[in-house]
């Protein structure tokens, strides 16, 4: 069985946070951005898993302008 807190961080963290970084931008800001405190931004990306809450999840989400609905589509969840 699959861990999905493990899919989602990997999800967020590979798709949307290495790609903001490697345009020069920062952790602080992916988490301004997105409506969430830095500290969320380093355990999402963090080694040790990470229990998401919903609503830092429906936060990012909404910050990309999609529904919890597409976000697991498109990780495949």
């Amino acid at each position: 069985m699959s861990n999905i807190n493990v899919e989602i961080c990997s999800y967020i963290t590979e798709e949307w946070l290495l790609p903001w970084i490697k345009e020069g931008k920062s952790q602080s800001s992916f988490a301004i951005k997105h409506n969430i405190d830095e500290s969320t931004v380093r355990k999402i990306k963090g080694r040790n898993e990470y229990r998401i809450p919903v609503e830092t999840l429906n936060r990012i989400c909404e910050a990309k302008g999609i529904k919890l609905s597409e976000f697991f589509k498109l990780a495949g969840l």
